[in-house]
């Protein structure tokens, strides 16, 4: 028996419905709890209170959907990937590989064409060939028809608008798994919060859950070994999709620390262009491994201020793609800094890029909202953040990358942390 489960419940009033599929291979129980509260303390990047001299947020206590999912083989589980971009593809290959019945929701009707005639996507990754269990469509509602699984691949400045469009139509109580990473630039929000407002709000809750780890799709789709880290504030749901990805080259771990994975997801690209750039300019490897080393200090200082865990920091999702992003070879984030390191101007860069670098819109972001969430001035937040912080400006063209580097090194030396 495979379980969507959420976090314990007390009930005032306990009203059970079950809905059974016109396939009766595949039986859907669903527990609708009324008047439930949840035992978890959840966290976010907003309304903050003080705990235990940390920032966090409790969050109000939503009702709570219990899924429970009789499967007789994958075959019969019909999972949508929303995006068919590099990752979204790798995906639909990990799932497709277990026999999943996987569906891309794309926009390109060229992309869907390759897809379902030649087993290709013909603009990402067309050199790998997908399992015949993975189709594509741009058809929103026969897309999520039925399904059980989404799965969200989208950079995050576009995800909004289609979250919006597609969520009346993912069926009730079915979990979305994120695997964007960033901070919305208009509204300064991560994609837990984004998925909050949007498919997961007051009309209908649904388990939310975000993967991250150093796991780059071109590798995922040679095959290669990969561990990735599933994180949602219900382990039983983080363990039950944990279950359907794995397989003998994907491995996965999880953890009820979103906060920390989400984090980490956004800052470690901004570090990433930075230890491009110090490549770019040729200053050496110790050079690339101190500014990487202080970027992770700074990255975990802001998650543990956001209540977000150090064990996560020091894992897959913080350090284990921090290094990858930072040093990968196939890394847009890190490329994208090494072209300014080379000298380079982001527009130049922009225009011959194919894919979309999440770093450059977050550190933009991040200027403007990390002063505020600290409840300081950009240039206080500086003395205690100046990688993080100092990225933008040289994205903007406000500060040349040598200027950045000689500012880090000319700071008076401080208490490592």
């Amino acid at each position: 028996m495979l379980t969507f489960a959420g976090s314990t419940v007390f009930l005032d009033n306990n009203k059970t419905r079950t809905f059974f599929k016109t396939d009766l291979s595949l039986i859907l129980n669903t527990v609708v709890c009324n008047r439930c509260r949840l035992l978890q303390k959840q966290f976010s990047a907003r309304n903050w209170i003080r705990e235990d001299g940390k920032q966090a947020r409790e969050v109000t206590p939503q009702p709570n959907f219990v899924v429970f999912l009789k499967l007789e083989t994958p075959s019969n589980v019909k999972i949508t990937v929303i995006g068919g971009g590099s990752f979204g593809t790798a995906m639909s290959k990990v799932f497709g590989m277990k026999g999943y019945q996987v569906c891309l929701l794309v926009r390109d009707p060229n992309i869907v064409a390759g897809i379902n005639q030649d087993r290709r996507n013909p603009k990402y990754l067309r050199e790998f060939t997908l399992p015949d269990s993975v189709c594509a469509t741009s058809d929103v509602e026969s897309a999520l028809e039925d399904t059980q699984l989404v799965v969200h691949a989208l950079p995050v400045q576009v995800s909004r608008e289609v979250l919006e469009k597609v969520s009346p139509f993912i069926p009730t109580a079915v979990p979305v798994l994120s695997t964007s990473k960033g901070l919305e630039v208009t509204s300064h929000k991560f994609m837990f919060e984004l998925l909050q407002e949007t498919v997961s709000n007051s009309g209908n809750k649904r388990p939310l859950a975000f993967l991250s780890g150093p796991s780059f799709a071109k590798e995922i789709m040679q095959e290669l070994p990969t561990a990735v880290v599933v994180a949602c504030e219900s382990l039983e749901t983080a363990s039950l999709i944990a279950n359907m990805l794995s397989s003998s080259i994907f491995k996965v771990f999880t953890t009820t620390d979103f906060i920390g994975v989400e984090v980490a997801g956004a800052l470690k690209n901004i570090i990433a262009i930075a230890a491009g750039m110090a490549e770019g300019m040729g200053l050496g490897m110790n050079a690339i491994a101190g500014l990487v080393t202080r970027g992770c200090s700074e990255m975990r200082r802001v998650a543990e201020f956001l209540g977000g865990s150090s064990v996560t920091l020091s894992g897959l999702s913080g350090v284990g793609d921090t290094f990858l992003t930072c040093f990968g070879p196939l890394s847009r984030n890190r490329t994208v800094g090494y072209r300014l390191g080379k000298g380079e101007t982001l527009s130049e860069i922009l225009k011959t890029s194919q894919e979309v670098a999440e770093g450059v819109a977050t550190a933009k972001a991040v200027v403007e909202w990390l002063p505020a969430v600290l409840n300081t001035t950009y240039t206080r937040a500086l003395v205690r953040f100046p990688i993080l912080l100092s990225v933008a400006p040289i994205l903007e063209g406000r500060l040349t990358p040598e200027e950045g580097m000689q500012q880090l090194m000319s700071m008076p030396p401080t208490v490592e942390d």
